[in-house]
């Protein structure tokens, strides 16, 4: 589901994470399973996650929240996602 605004909400962002990560790993996936500690994804896929979100959402990464705590689950990717848009919608004024 999205917003009036066409803004993906945390479910939208959460079953679309999913969808890609799934594909991904051809295994049936959690919002809070451990993706990089259980072996499923590897580091060198972080990156693609991360331009993935940067493209998706309209957000950039940058700085702390480069850690990998923040990828380590669906639920922390739609969390940071989530952080950062709002962060980016205070600071233009909308």
């Amino acid at each position: 589901m999205t917003t009036t605004d066409n803004v993906p909400d945390a479910a939208a962002i959460e079953a679309a994470l999913l969808d890609l990560l799934e594909g991904r790993t051809k295994t049936k996936l959690d919002r809070d399973q451990e993706l990089f500690s259980s072996g499923l994804v590897s580091s060198m896929f972080a990156m693609e996650l991360i331009v993935h979100l940067e493209q998706n959402y309209g957000i950039s990464i940058t700085g702390p929240d480069l850690k990998l705590d923040n990828f380590q689950t669906v639920a922390k990717m739609t969390d940071l996602v989530l952080r950062l848009r709002d962060d980016s919608t205070a600071h233009s004024g909308a």
